[in-house]
């Protein structure tokens, strides 16, 4: 009998999360309420900022802090190339121009030299993505001299310097996809220090009963998604921990293999775990998909190719290279241990 496909990604989802979203249901209290703000203030509290404000999802995250830094048409917006196509979007929500920069591809993470030619007069802020849960380096981006967005969609829990990731930038976001690092299904948060950040992401995340016509939008999150966020989220040293534990059974049978492993750097976690494969990655995806292992690119299409532009080596070599192996918190030990022996038949070349 053929063993049931593994996934690439699951959601670490208990009776804790089943329990606490029965009790909204059982409340009538089911859209933004109680949940929601408390959701917001653990989360804040986490990260060590002031407050959050909860939305629909990562990229109404990301449109908001746009828009809260008064980013709007007739600006630009720097990102790195090498991430998820959310960030590109919520550019153009905001009105502004995209300007996709190159990255490092030994950690998928923008690359300051790039940022800083790609900058123009009209720039009016960077979104710096934390990739696959490693650190990107904020201050070293500082001299952009541009408001920073930090994007811990990747990240949460991840800390540079002893401090967490996101709590450097004007703003940073969250994402609580169903693969995220917790998962409330769909949903996000913006988060700051700044009372004018939040202020802004709070008005204009509902219409209803708004004192004037501005645009606002349909944006929050409900309190059902919120108490589920909040079990997951007690859960985060358990879920990462899991995913490190994962890391380390894939780094010991990866030891000897032709690839590049992912850098062991203080404080990244393993939203990923990302392996680099000279020549190219799609020989290794073919075959981890014959033995049933769904393996991924972990970027789907290059942002630079998305708005017609060329000359991005970084982004051009990850994309080529890189193979993301299963890493999530809900995978069994047996279903670790085979990819781990798959990756070192297919990986360490001793099969085709």
């Amino acid at each position: 009998m053929r063993e049931p496909v593994i996934p690439h990604s699951r959601p670490s989802l208990g009776a804790a999360e089943a329990e606490a979203a029965g009790a909204v249901l059982r409340s009538g209290q089911v859209a933004q309420g109680p949940e929601v703000a408390a959701f917001e203030a653990e989360v804040a509290a986490r990260m060590g900022l002031r407050g959050g404000v909860a939305v629909a999802s990562g990229t109404a995250a990301l449109h908001l802090a746009l828009m809260a830094l008064k980013v709007g048409p007739g600006d630009a917006v720097l990102f790195p190339s090498y991430t998820c196509a959310a960030v590109l979007h919520a550019v153009r929500l905001a009105g502004a121009e995209a300007l996709p920069a190159d990255v490092d591809p030994a950690t998928g993470n923008l690359d300051p030299d790039a940022a800083r030619r790609a900058r123009t007069p009209r720039c009016r802020a960077l979104i710096l993505v934390h990739a696959f849960g490693w650190p990107a380096d904020v201050e070293a981006f500082r001299a952009l001299g541009l408001p920073i967005i930090e994007d811990c969609a990747q990240a949460l829990g991840a800390t540079a310097g002893g401090r967490p990731v996101g709590s450097r930038g004007e703003a940073a976001v969250c994402s609580f996809y169903a693969t995220k690092i917790i998962a409330t299904g769909e949903g996000g948060m913006l988060l700051s220090d700044r009372p004018e950040v939040l202020a802004v992401a709070r008005d204009l995340r509902a219409y209803d009963e708004a004192p004037d016509a501005r645009l606002r939008f349909n944006y929050k999150m409900t309190d059902l998604q919120a108490a589920v966020g909040r079990i997951q989220l007690g859960r985060l040293p358990e879920l990462l921990g899991r995913r490190a534990s994962i890391a380390d059974t894939y780094r010991k049978a990866l030891a000897d293999a032709p690839v590049t492993l992912p850098a062991e750097v203080p404080g990244r976690i393993y939203y990923r775990f990302v392996v680099r494969v000279p020549g190219g990655a799609e020989a290794a995806l073919e075959a981890f998909a014959r033995r049933g292992i769904t393996c991924r690119r972990p970027v789907h299409t290059p942002l630079h190719r998305l708005v017609g532009r060329e000359g991005f080596p970084g982004a051009e070599e990850a994309w080529r290279t890189s193979l993301s192996l299963p890493c999530a918190p809900a995978l069994t030990e047996g279903e670790v241990a085979r990819v781990a022996e798959a990756a070192r038949a297919i990986l360490g070349r001793r099969e085709p």
